[in-house]
């Protein structure tokens, strides 16, 4: 259960950063030459799910991992500028806050 939630929110830190992309993009031709708001009627709503759903995984995953009150404020945080959510989930990763696990660097083996 609690690989599946952390993997959930891993994706969700993905997709929320795309999103914010797809809504920049859309926020450029609204507000560019092409004056088209299509771009942001979809991606907007699309956004808008992604990050109530990152809010949630967040929450899941800080109570799952016993992640420290200031680390679920950070996380929670992240999600208001764009792609900052990839940056914590990296940083979380490389301190162990997520269970994974490193991978052991091994020696390359011998040829012949």
């Amino acid at each position: 259960m609690r690989e599946k939630v952390t993997r959930l929110f891993v994706a969700a830190a993905i997709a929320e950063a795309c999103s914010w992309l797809a809504l920049l993009v859309g926020m450029a031709v609204k507000y560019g030459p092409p004056d088209n708001e299509l771009g942001v009627q979809i991606f907007g709503p699309i956004h808008g799910g992604l990050f109530v759903a990152y809010g949630l995984l967040v929450l899941a995953v800080a109570r799952l991992r016993r992640w420290s009150l200031p680390a679920t404020v950070v996380a929670l945080a992240s999600a208001v500028p764009p792609f900052a959510t990839l940056i914590f989930e990296r940083w979380a990763r490389r301190r162990g806050m997520l269970g994974v696990e490193r991978e052991a660097v091994r020696e390359p083996a011998p040829v012949g």
